[in-house]
């Protein structure tokens, strides 16, 4: 990465994006830099769990620089649930370049779908309801239900256009695609999945002693007007619901990281962040690292699930959202990202994603559910959420989502 520009935009970066073919393992774009890989060197191994997998991973880059990769690197995606198996590999090649310049217009021609909620909303609303009543009973404070979107079209989605106009759209953030394998595998019609989204959440970066993770909690969707917006981001910040699901958020990163780090510096309050279509509570949370041998993925490994995407107390809402979602997540509200040799990177939370497969894709949207949480509140949010993938298809489904 000594190449790569920092804080001004970089013609190279264009030349990423374009050159990305939906057969390339992966593509990654933050407002530092843009990564390309290419090829497959090796792929890593299953592990039992994101601990495992760490080391498994440190393994196989070290093993890679010793056989002579001049720039090993391990990219994909890792599962909500980090005990099933992982898609990560070394690409043969990886360019990076610097940030790309985001908001030029992208034209296509949009795709019509036929669009299926899994659950219905109604469905969803009532576990959410289920949600709040196990809550207020007692046993956990608060956990994550999600919801998708079942799309088919006519014809086999564009996966580097859709990845283009999620890049253009969304100025802040992460844009990834990870060609999937394993659970996400080839489909019946001999496609092979990708994920695709474009994440507002750090959960983790490093480089050199230097860690990095911005947690979200509390959200309100934008309206389009931005004296409205304002008003909203004025009544995120002064409510004690979101700031109380943004706090056991950000505790719990903060608890996560600090046995790590001598240092580690976490804001009093969140800061409002917003995205093309949400607006979020958002703590950044920094600190230097104690010793150099943690890789980013154990770093993860100390705060995957957080309870951005899995709830609190973790085991509890872990099972809750086991018996109350209507689908399995794979890799939704997992993460996406890349380690090097050297242990640097990032690592998202897969995000503001769907999963793309031929004619198909399904969409994801989770919301966070606490005692006070109204069903079709939640509804409404989740919904709002699915607004960064519909918007960069170019497709509004008819009625309410």
């Amino acid at each position: 990465m000594n190449d790569v520009i920092r804080g001004v935009t970089d013609a190279r970066a264009r030349l990423l994006l374009e050159d990305y073919r939906a057969e390339d393992p992966f593509f990654f774009a933050t407002a530092e830099h843009t990564l390309l890989a290419r090829g497959c060197y090796a792929t890593v191994p299953p592990a039992g769990d994101l601990v495992e997998l760490s080391q498994v991973v440190d393994e196989q880059l070290q093993a890679a620089r010793r056989n002579g990769h001049p720039n090993p690197i391990v990219v994909g995606a890792v599962p909500f649930d980090a005990r099933r198996p992982a898609c990560l590999s070394i690409p043969r090649e990886v360019s990076f370049a610097g940030p790309l310049e985001r908001g030029r217009a992208a034209t296509w021609r949009p795709e019509r779908y036929e669009v299926r909620p899994e659950p219905e909303p109604q469905a969803y609303a009532d576990a959410v309801a289920e949600a709040v009543r196990r809550i207020r009973a007692g046993g956990l404070t608060k956990v994550v239900l999600a919801r998708t979107l079942a799309l088919t079209g006519g014809e086999a989605v564009d996966v580097p256009g859709l990845l283009e106009r999620l890049a253009q759209r969304n100025t802040h953030g992460y844009t990834f695609a990870a060609r999937l394998g394993g659970e996400g595998g080839e489909g019946d019609d001999g496609a092979a999945a990708t994920l695709v989204g474009a994440s507002p959440e750090l959960l983790v970066s490093r480089r050199g002693l230097l860690v990095r993770s911005n947690p979200l909690a509390g959200s309100a969707a934008r309206s389009g007007d931005a004296a409205e917006d304002a008003r909203r981001g004025q009544a995120l910040l002064g409510s004690a619901k979101d700031l109380h699901e943004h706090k056991v958020v950000a505790d719990a990163v903060a608890a996560g990281l600090r046995p790590h780090c001598r240092r580690l510096a976490a804001p009093a309050a969140p800061a409002l962040l917003h995205t093309a279509t949400m607006l979020h509570l958002s703590s950044d949370i920094r600190g230097e690292l104690a010793e150099p041998a943690a890789n980013t993925l154990r770093l993860a490994a100390s705060l995957h699930p957080t309870p951005a995407v899995c709830g609190h107390p973790g085991a509890a809402a872990f099972d809750l959202i086991g018996r109350l979602d209507a689908f399995d997540r794979g890799f939704y509200a997992g993460l996406v990202g890349w380690c090097d040799a050297d242990g640097n990177g990032e690592w998202v939370v897969a995000l503001r994603c769907a999963e793309v497969q031929g004619k198909r894709m399904r969409l994801f949207a989770g919301a966070g559910i606490v005692a006070d949480s109204d069903p079709h509140s939640e509804v409404a949010e989740t919904g709002a959420k699915f607004r960064t993938m519909l918007n960069a298809i170019g497709h509004v489904p008819e009625g309410a989502l």
